[in-house]
């Protein structure tokens, strides 16, 4: 299995089964994003080549207007898409592998955490990995500690209060807290 046939199989959401090609796949990726993240976290670098450090771990250009502050993690790195005008804080964590796509004038806030995949509730098929986007819409604002759960879509212009836990989509222009994350108010 290439990239290519593992970001369709992953981007259709179709299980990734335990052992399997595209197991052995997710672990090859991860050891070419361990060794980028490092180069990324372990030294100063400029913006620009944070930048390059992020189309390399990316494998797609990264647009001039990304400001992203080390430490980042990722456990794939290939299936991260960023819109432009995109502010990631410290100790952001990517798990990719489903897709996070990430709209423009979005801030996210230092050690947020997005998730796209779930094991199997199965005991004996617990390995398995179901994955499921995270999409983060334009101008919406990820607060500090927050964690987004797979498959979840944060409305344009949304909020979500720092250290929330997110189990479902939240509407465009509203607030969110809480764990789970509930609605706090809407923005006129």
């Amino acid at each position: 299995m290439n990239l290519e046939e593992f970001l369709e199989h992953a981007n259709s959401g179709k299980t990734v089964h335990y052992p399997s090609e595209a197991q052995e796949l997710c672990d090859d990726l991860l050891l070419e994003a361990t060794r980028i993240k490092m180069k990324l976290n372990c030294e100063y670098h400029t913006e620009d080549e944070i930048r390059q450090i992020m189309a390399e771990l990316t494998g797609q250009d990264v647009n001039e207007t990304l400001r992203l502050v080390p430490p980042f993690h990722t456990d794939c790195g290939k299936n991260i898409h960023i819109g432009e005008n995109v502010f990631i804080n410290s100790n952001c964590t990517m798990q990719d592998q489903g897709g996070v796509y990430i709209g423009d004038d979005v801030l996210i806030g230092h050690n947020v955490c997005l998730l796209t995949l779930n094991h199997d509730f199965e005991i004996e098929k617990r390995a398995e990995l179901h994955p499921s986007p995270v999409h983060i819409k334009d101008k919406a604002w990820i607060g500090s500690n927050a964690t987004i759960l797979p498959g979840v879509t944060i409305g344009e212009g949304a909020i979500v209060a720092a250290g929330a836990v997110v189990t479902r989509d939240v509407m465009a222009k509203t607030v969110v807290g809480g764990v789970p994350a509930k609605l706090i108010k809407k923005i006129e």
